[in-house]
């Protein structure tokens, strides 16, 4: 039997615009993402026996089928004809349904992991293909830069390089339905879309871009959103936003000390998920 252990990182969404609804029942998007250290830590081993055992233990994420990364793990093999099989272990330190791409970067990482312990040597083009069968998010994370994603977010364009900075991320531990969130969204940017800095010299210019669409649904009907937007802006940060479709908010901050004096006063008069990370 051969291991991997691998990290699966997190990210976070800089920019979210809504663009259209699709005939499909999609949506084209345009976002700005960036990878961050959070990170869930998964161990793949690969087994003489057929089948595919993922244990996680984590309430919301199943263990079986219905996980994301048991289907990209079936997918690998499918590819590799193999006879093998693969026991995936998922350490969740994301929190899931949160809007920071758990799920979806487990997946990556297990395509990726897969791809080297099966020396299938698949390009991360290809990968990438693969994976946006499993979730629009997939590619992304095998990307492994900050880009520009349009269209349902499998369209990546590498951003220019930005400034490193220090993230507190807050979840408040109320479910917010990403299905529900985009059916409710009502569409009204039907003008010329802001355009992108070329260059981003410092934290003001990343700033300087953070929107959210989604935010117009969540908000007013999760008020503890923008409660943690104002907390984190009172706290230091430079600026906050909400992440995807929520309910996680995070706040820039310029260093270390800022971003955990903030995390010492959330974490002791909350009961919210408070957590500290840097850029990727």
């Amino acid at each position: 039997m051969i291991s991997l252990k691998l990290k699966a990182p997190a990210k976070i969404n800089y920019l979210l615009n809504v663009i259209r609804r699709r005939p499909d029942g999609y949506h084209d998007l345009r976002m700005v993402m960036q990878r961050v250290d959070l990170c869930d830590d998964i161990s793949i081993t690969l087994q003489d026996t057929p089948g595919i055992k993922v244990t996680c233990g984590k309430k919301g994420v199943p263990d079986g089928p219905g996980n994301i990364a048991w289907k990209a793990a079936r997918i690998m093999l499918d590819i590799a004809d193999a006879k093998q099989g693969a026991a995936i272990e998922i350490t969740k330190n994301i929190p899931v349904a949160a809007g920071l791409g758990g799920g979806s970067s487990d997946a990556a990482t297990v395509l990726m992991g897969m791809n080297e312990l099966l020396e299938l040597k698949l390009s991360d083009l290809r990968l990438m293909e693969i994976g946006v069968k499993l979730g629009a998010d997939v590619p992304f994370f095998i990307f492994k830069k900050a880009a520009l994603a349009e269209g349902i977010g499998e369209k990546l364009t590498a951003m220019p390089d930005m400034p490193k900075a220090w993230i507190l991320l807050v979840n408040p531990g109320v479910h917010v339905s990403t299905a529900w969130v985009y059916r409710t969204l009502q569409l009204t940017n039907s003008g010329e879309l802001n355009r992108l800095p070329q260059l981003f010299a410092s934290v003001e210019d990343l700033c300087s871009i953070f929107s959210n669409d989604l935010e117009t649904v969540t908000i007013p009907a999760f008020p503890v959103i923008n409660e943690i937007k104002q907390n984190l802006l009172r706290l230091g940060a430079v600026a906050s936003l909400m992440s995807g479709s929520g309910p996680t908010v995070f706040g820039l901050f310029r260093d270390l000390l800022g971003a955990e004096r903030a995390r010492s006063e959330l974490s002791d008069n909350t009961g919210w998920f408070v957590a500290v990370a840097e850029t990727l």
